[in-house]
């Protein structure tokens, strides 16, 4: 289904949903604040979509679980897998109560709730206890207003059933309810979204190299989200392998730092047939759930901008202690900025064949001199030729940031024209506006934005290119051998010089004047002895270089590199345009005035 035609569908299945859920929190006002309706809402949502999903073999479950209680000797696992599959899924509810039938009695809404909790398998109940719901059904249930959110979710317009509300449906339902729940916090932007647009790029992008072979033969790969939220990256990847062939199979893992947010992906993870046990709750910098783990494809949005202070000491110990073994070895950022040691993670997690989209900030491409751990993130991941493509996405494009971001593009095995070459593609002018914005989302990649991106990353050439479909949609490539993006920061001393103007020696070795230090930047495709020749010496007779103190340093200077120089305005138009501007002022004073 093409982008424009699913978020046709979406706009109106999500709007009818989301409203709908959102007003039902005006039943929570004084009880609870703003910011604290979605530890309601969002687990009642998961809750009723389970009990609509499974309304079909309710009664059969019931059954069955009550004929498994006369054979006491049973096997507890063996009585979960049997209910799993009386339900037809890999969850199941065995009590006698659903949303429908908790309406049959208002004074035991209570105990009636919490048998129906009780009812779930092991894996919903995690779930459960993740939203931790228990605190909130009492609270519900003390102040009158269980039986009147549960009546409010039965409704006939809150039917949350597959063929009313498909799982990309449920998906974005899930984050905009999230983001007006995260607005309230004011949390960091972009902590919980990728829109679908950019995440189908993405995914286009991971698969393009082996697009045609996937189209002939399917495909069995394994996909991991480091930061994975409600889990939609990895669902939207699964959606389009499945687009590209029926025989493609993807088996999908994930780790989350929110409860509730993991929460969520566990229950969809479950509702697509997923393996849940694959989605993990925990930090991935401090408490890695998949140590040792290789992956196809890597797919996700870490945060950026956010400090990593509450990790430090555990990231720091894993750095010392294992060096290139764990996932740090070539170093740590800054303390305030996180968003390259889940690039490190990434790398770890690759195979051999593998590759990964991960979203960055810009800086990323450019913080760090000569030697500093950001520098030496990048000359790792460059000199290892493990940097394929760098995409620069549109300003505005996600849900609560409106800064520049960019897709990196890490393969550890680049088809031979690639070998040696990092291919840069300026897609900030490459989109289409919003009729109406969600949030901070002010423009879209619609399907000819995506087409263009992945007709310039396939063909690999420089140049500006332009849209068949609509020539205001332009993307600019440019392709670099990786050295291009190496310097070494050269210490350049100045000789003292006695009365005579003659340099001082010690040692038969000049003497560096104190207060005279300085340094030039040398590109690595440059000899640093002919430079120094030519650009430091005719300005400075006595210089010369401690060559001990070399530093090489990587970066990836985006903005320079697509600069366009616009020529100034001459001072004469300026200076008739200020005449022509003042003689209307005078016009239109005149005009106000009467005169």
């Amino acid at each position: 289904m093409a982008i424009k035609d699913i978020q046709k569908q979406t706009n109106i299945n999500v709007q009818e949903k989301a409203t709908l859920i959102w007003n039902i929190a005006t039943h929570l006002v004084g009880l609870y604040k703003p910011h604290e309706y979605g530890n309601v809402i969002l687990p009642f949502t998961v809750l009723k979509r389970f009990d609509d999903i499974l309304k079909g073999t309710k009664q059969k479950v019931v059954d069955q679980a009550q004929a498994l209680k006369k054979n006491p000797g049973i096997d507890e696992s063996l009585k979960d897998t049997i209910l799993k599959t009386t339900a037809g899924y890999d969850f199941y509810n065995a009590s006698r109560f659903d949303f429908e039938k908790l309406l049959g009695d208002s004074e035991n809404i209570e105990s009636n709730f919490n048998d129906y909790l009780q009812g779930f398998s092991d894996n919903v109940k995690d779930i459960i206890s993740n939203f931790k719901l228990a605190d909130e059904v009492k609270t519900l249930a003390d102040n009158g207003k269980l039986y009147i959110v549960i009546q409010e979710f039965n409704s006939a317009n809150a039917d949350m059933s597959l063929d009313k509300v498909t799982s990309a449906d449920m998906g974005y339902v899930f984050e905009e309810l999230i983001r007006k729940f995260s607005e309230s916090y004011d949390e960091q932007a972009g902590a919980h979204f990728t829109a679908r647009d950019i995440i189908y790029l993405m995914s286009e992008l991971l698969i393009a190299p082996e697009k045609h072979e996937i189209e002939q033969h399917g495909c069995a790969k394994t996909a991991y989200d480091m930061a994975m939220g409600t889990s939609q990256m990895l669902g939207c990847l699964d959606e389009k392998l499945k687009e590209v062939s029926a025989q493609a199979d993807l088996m999908i893992f994930g780790q989350e730092i929110n409860a509730q947010t993991y929460a969520i992906a566990k229950a969809d993870t479950l509702i697509k047939g997923h393996n849940a046990s694959n989605m993990r709750h925990g930090d991935t910098l401090n408490n890695d759930q998949f140590g040792g783990y290789t992956f196809d494809y890597i797919i996700s949005n870490p945060p950026f901008g956010i400090d990593w202070k509450s990790e430090e000491k555990a990231v720091k110990e894993e750095y010392n202690k294992l060096g290139y073994d764990g996932r740090f070895g070539p170093g740590l950022p800054a303390i305030g900025d996180g968003q390259m040691l889940f690039l490190l993670n990434g790398v770890k997690k690759l195979k051999d064949t593998g590759r990964m989209a991960i979203i960055q900030n810009g800086s990323s491409l450019f913080n760090g001199d000569a030697g500093s751990s950001p520098s030496n993130i990048r000359r790792y991941v460059i000199e290892n030729d493990l940097l394929e493509c760098i995409v620069q996405l549109p300003n505005d494009l996600f849900y609560n940031t409106g800064i520049a971001t960019y897709i990196w593009l890490i393969t550890k095995t680049k088809p031979a024209h690639r070998v040696g070459k990092v291919q840069l593609i300026d897609a900030s002018k490459c989109f289409v506006k919003r009729r109406k914005n969600i949030g901070n989302k002010r423009v879209d990649l619609d399907d000819d934005c995506i087409d263009l991106i992945l007709k310039v990353y396939n063909g690999f050439e420089e140049g500006v290119f332009s849209s068949d479909a609509n020539a205001q949609i332009v993307v600019e490539s440019k392709v670099f051998d990786n050295a291009y993006f190496g310097y070494t920061k050269v210490t350049v001393e100045t000789a003292e010089v006695d009365a005579d103007g003659k340099e001082i020696l010690k040692k038969g070795k000049p003497v560096a004047a104190k207060g005279k230090t300085d340094s030039e930047i040398v590109p690595l495709e440059e000899d640093i002895d002919a430079y120094f020749e030519k650009n430091v010496l005719p300005f400075n007779a006595h210089a010369f270089m401690d060559r001990t103190k070399d530093k090489v340093g990587y970066e990836i200077p985006f903005t320079r590199i697509f600069y366009k120089f616009v020529e100034p305005r001459k001072s004469d138009d300026i200076f008739e345009e200020f005449k022509a501007l003042s003689a209307e002022e005078n016009r239109l004073m005149k005009e106000i005035l009467g005169e």
